[in-house]
């Protein structure tokens, strides 16, 4: 089978094979929305519900030429037991239902082979989720050069790395802090905030990330959605781990310029654009904290009342992102029964399911982000400038709150002392107080020197960002660096 005759000649081909999480779809539609703008003709695997879902973000974008299209694979979900049009973690019953949800996706392996058996010429690079683990074999039966995309940050894959590798936190207690050895700065942790790999709560994890570890390394390389000049010293050191097959390629969020992308981006906002920038319109410069925990939050309704008092005690004007997975109903009874949404109705926008993040966080009237510490959100906070109170949740989101608040010092910390465990959310109960969320959001709000000096610092990298994935940036050129490595790894392979 011949090229078709309307892909031009010698245009490189990317597989992309996402993963069913809205914190791994987002940022590799973006992905994939890049390559395709830096000439790369681009094919994204996906499923019914969540092409519907993530995918209208790009018909702007395809409708205007843009060499991207959508594949469409039905998704068994019936066969491995999961309830119709459950296609992605934040859709799942309960987190027990996370394993069935893998190996739903790991049974598209035969229709993607299938695909690639059709092709000539084979596609020139996977681009695949780290999680996809079937896509390595895929990569190897066709010798099809692999790129893994896992959504963290250079910070947090030495990290990683230097746990991995020196076993460090092994000889230590749940709560004993220790010192990650040989990292540019001085990074302390307790083995409770580690990250799945290292702590995996009930659940033994130790032959899952094994295997995610010999996936990557026999990965082409990885690709990071961070820019360089954020953390320099670890893109360097990651690059040199990765032998120079680290692509610093971020914030992907930038590459939806108006407001209408801003707020297609994800899924459909429970909240109408014009009535959310209304509100912010009404709203002081820098005045409003806007509280925002991440698309996976299941956080126990007990634990949201005492940020919901918090947000009412400051007197300031908040956005609220009310989610809490299957127990939501719970605490939105205690926001319409207790009062709490009467009181707050002068100064309060509450939002009930998917927010328009990128919208939000770029208008001129928040001057402060609350979030979980998910790199997504974290990045798309620097992005445009906001300061942050930080609350991680689980996973890697310590170590990000540690590259926050330490090392680019535009975060304050709520005091959060262990991860929570998706699933687990029940046992751990309240764990940050009122108290707490009202000192760390008042530090960040506040008129003082400290807080004026965290602003502009985030202002700046706000700036930096922007000039990253530019023309001529640091991200722009990795992009074609990236682009010319694999056209380089082509031309050896045929």
């Amino acid at each position: 089978m011949a090229l078709d005759d309307s892909h031009e000649p010698n245009q490189l081909h990317f597989l992309v094979i996402p993963m069913g999480s809205p914190g791994h779809y987002i940022p590799t539609i973006d992905l994939a929305k890049l390559l395709a703008q830096h000439g790369v003709r681009v094919t994204i695997i996906t499923t019914p519900v969540n092409a519907l879902r993530f995918g209208s973000i790009l018909d702007q974008a395809i409708r205007s030429g843009l060499p991207v299209s959508f594949l469409e694979f039905p998704f068994p979900y019936k066969e491995f037991g999961l309830p119709e049009g459950c296609e992605s973690v934040d859709d799942l019953p309960n987190m027990g239902s996370v394993r069935p949800l893998m190996q739903a996706y790991g049974s598209l392996q035969k229709q993607v082979e299938q695909y690639i058996e059709k092709l000539n010429p084979r596609p020139n690079c996977m681009l695949s989720d780290a999680f996809l683990l079937w896509t390595g074999d895929v990569a190897k039966k066709f010798r099809i050069p692999r790129i893994i995309f896992d959504g963290m940050n250079c910070f947090t894959q030495m990290c990683n790395h230097v746990l991995y590798h020196s076993k460090v936190y092994e000889s230590v207690s749940e709560s004993e802090s220790f010192v990650l050895p040989g990292l540019p700065d001085r990074i302390e942790l307790t083995r409770s905030q580690l990250s799945f790999a290292f702590n995996s709560g009930s659940i033994d994890a130790k032959d899952l990330h094994e295997r995610l570890y010999i996936s990557e390394s026999e990965a082409f390389g990885v690709v990071i959605n961070s820019f360089e000049e954020l953390e320099q010293e670890y893109a360097d050191a990651y690059q040199e781990v990765k032998k120079d097959k680290a692509w610093c390629i971020g914030p992907l969020s930038l590459c939806h310029k108006d407001a209408s992308e801003k707020v297609q981006r994800g899924n459909k906002s429970s909240i109408n654009k014009h009535e959310c920038l209304k509100w912010l319109d009404s709203q002081e410069n820098g005045s409003v904290i806007y509280a925002c925990l991440g698309s996976i939050s299941r956080i126990e309704p007990a634990q949201l009342i005492e940020l919901g008092l918090a947000l009412e005690s400051l007197k300031r004007p908040f956005i609220w992102v009310v989610r809490a997975g299957h127990k939501t109903e719970k605490i939105e009874k205690w926001i319409d029964e207790e009062g709490f949404k009467e009181r707050t109705k002068d100064r309060a926008l509450l939002i009930r399911g998917w927010a328009p993040q990128l919208l939000v966080l770029s208008h001129p009237a928040v001057g402060g982000f609350l979030t979980h510490c998910g790199w997504n959100s974290a990045l798309e906070g620097i992005s445009v400038g906001v300061p942050m109170v930080t609350w991680p949740q689980f996973q890697e989101q310590f170590y990000n709150e540690k590259l926050l608040v330490q090392v680019l010092k535009i975060g304050v910390s709520v005091g959060a002392k262990k991860v929570v465990h998706l699933g687990e959310e029940e046992k751990s109960g309240v764990v940050v107080t009122s108290e707490e969320f009202i000192k760390a959001i008042d530090t960040v709000m506040s008129d003082g020197k400290e807080s004026e000096d965290r602003r502009k610092r985030a202002k700046e990298l706000g700036k930096i960002a922007n000039e990253a994935i530019g023309e001529g940036g640091s991200s722009y050129r990795n992009m074609t660096r990236l682009i010319q490595d694999i056209r380089d790894q082509s031309s050896t392979n045929n």
